[in-house]
């Protein structure tokens, strides 16, 4: 083995967390126009695997029973599952919206000087502009990946490309694969 090689080998694995806004993905994916669904398994595995996410925090609007079956899902997929807080009165009455509780979230671990090198984002919010930009100044900041190319928000236009992918070109790594005839996904 090469001395180059061996450095490669001992070079220190990037300890990344994942944040997931997902009514974002959700709607930037089965919305689009050419829709799909994303295979949170296969998600999972490419966050790992491309950006070295060791933990993947994937935020929804509120519990609803009937959605059971998908948060188990989540959770056995190997992300950690985080609902918005609510008052029981306003319940179907508001719009289930993350981004605060994943800025203050991304914002505390910092704060607490938690253990892990850099953020990724999945999202196309431009809520989280001023996130984006206080994590590539801190360089705590690794990838934003947007669900699609239609409904990214024109604020990150001023990143450059670096810190930006979309979703829709690696579909084919995280998407569902198609339903065959007489058989199930």
């Amino acid at each position: 083995m090469s001395f180059c090689a061996i450095i490669r080998g001992m070079e220190k694995k990037e300890n990344n967390l994942a944040f997931i806004d997902g009514q974002n993905l959700y709607l930037g994916t089965t919305k689009s126009d050419k829709k799909w669904a994303v295979d949170l398994k296969r998600l999972r595995v490419y966050l790992n695997k491309k950006y070295n996410v060791e933990k993947a925090y994937y935020f929804l609007g509120c519990v609803n029973d009937e959605f059971q079956d998908l948060y188990d899902e989540i959770q056995e997929t190997g992300f950690i599952l985080k609902f918005r807080e609510h008052n029981t009165v306003m319940l179907g009455k508001k719009k289930g919206n993350v981004d605060s509780d994943i800025i203050f979230f991304v914002m505390e671990k910092l704060y607490k000087k938690e253990n892990f090198d850099k953020v990724v984002l999945v999202s196309g919010d431009g809520d989280y502009k001023k996130l984006v930009d206080f994590l590539i100044a801190e360089n705590k900041f690794k990838k934003i990946l947007f669900p699609n190319k239609k409904f990214a928000s024109s604020l990150y236009k001023q990143i450059t490309r670096v810190y930006y992918s979309y979703l829709e070109d690696v579909k084919n790594k995280i998407g569902r694969e198609k339903q065959k005839e007489g058989g199930r996904r």
